[in-house]
C-alpha cells in the first residue's frame, strides 16, 4: 500500500514521553513488518498512525492525506532500563490539538495491542532436538 501525506507549516513543538510498553511494541511490530513502514488504524478516533524508523505520524480519517501530529527524535538510548519511558518530540501541524494528543497517548497503545493480536503467528510450535558431540542421536 502506498500513501502520500502532506504537512502544513509547523505550529508548535514539545518534548513528550511515551510509555516503554507502547514504544517497545511499536518497534517490535515495525521490525516484523514486511515493509519499511507500519499502518496502525486507531479506529476509536478515526485516525491512522503511520510508523517508520524515523517518525510516527498521525493522519485524520476526514483529511486523509494531511498530517496533524508527528512524533520524532525518539531517544531510547537515554533509558537506563527497557521499562523506562522514551522521550521524543511531538510536532503539531494543526492548531488546538491538546485534547487530541491526550487521546492519542491512551488510544495509540490500545491500537498497537489490537494490531499485535491480529498478527500473531499461526504456526504450531515445535521442538528441535539438538545433539552434542558426546550424545549423538
Amino acid at each position: 500500500m502506498e500513501l502520500t501525506c502532506y504537512r502544513d507549516a509547523e505550529i508548535a513543538r514539545e518534548e513528550r514521553r511515551m510509555p516503554a510498553a507502547a514504544y517497545n511494541l511499536a518497534i517490535t511490530l515495525l521490525a516484523r513488518s514486511d515493509n519499511q513502514c507500519l499502518f496502525v488504524p486507531i479506529r476509536s478516533m478515526q485516525y491512522l498512525a503511520i510508523l517508520d524508523a524515523e517518525e510516527f505520524v498521525f493522519v485524520d480519517g476526514t483529511r486523509k492525506n494531511q498530517i496533524d501530529v508527528a512524533w520524532q527524535h525518539f531517544r531510547p538510548s537515554e533509558r537506563t532500563s527497557l521499562d523506562d519511558p522514551v522521550s521524543f518530540q511531538a510536532i503539531y501541524y494543526q492548531p488546538d490539538l491538546k485534547e487530541l494528543v491526550a487521546r492519542l497517548h491512551s488510544e495509540f497503545p490500545l491500537a498497537l495491542h489490537q494490531l499485535a493480536s491480529k498478527n500473531q503467528p499461526h504456526r504450531a510450535a515445535r521442538v528441535i532436538k539438538l545433539t552434542t558431540p558426546d550424545n549423538r542421536s
